[in-house]
């Protein structure tokens, strides 16, 4: 299952990092502590409405731009079989989603899935419980991420 907090904490933590920005950083100018902002980006704490305005605010980003990133890594997430419904039969190969790779590992089942803009990674380790990733895909990256 897909956990909301996760993925909000995730695009935080991807917008921080493309700016070369601490935590630090972020959390003073968002007037939240920086444990707090940590955890946040971590997928532990889910913040309110008016916290995650202030952390966008800064970021420079619109609240509306980070819903949307949010939105369309969920939106992906949801063509994988068993994301965020659990597949009824581990052993009955699901239905391919658009540009999806699906291989079993020893820490649970991953799949890739990849819309041309965002690329979302899940490794499935319990009916549960699942670890999504997601990065926007660049320019030159979009064809071999289509490709694969």
């Amino acid at each position: 299952m897909v956990l909301l907090r996760r993925v909000i904490g995730d695009a935080l933590r991807t917008r921080r990092q493309g700016q070369h920005r601490t935590l630090r950083e972020v959390s003073t100018a968002a007037n939240v502590s920086l444990g707090y902002l940590s955890e946040i980006e971590r997928g532990q704490k889910e913040p309110s409405s008016e916290l995650l305005a202030a952390i966008c605010d800064a970021l420079g980003a619109r609240l509306s731009e980070l819903l949307r990133e949010v939105s369309d890594t969920v939106a992906l997430a949801e063509q994988l079989p068993g994301v965020l419904v659990p597949m009824q039969d581990e052993q009955a190969e699901p239905t391919p989603a658009p540009v999806a790779v699906r291989k079993a590992t020893n820490r649970g089942v991953r799949q890739v899935t990849s819309d041309g803009k965002v690329a979302v990674s899940v490794r499935q380790d319990s009916p549960l419980k699942a670890t999504l990733r997601s990065t926007r895909v660049r320019p030159a990256e979009r064809d071999v991420v289509c490709a694969a």
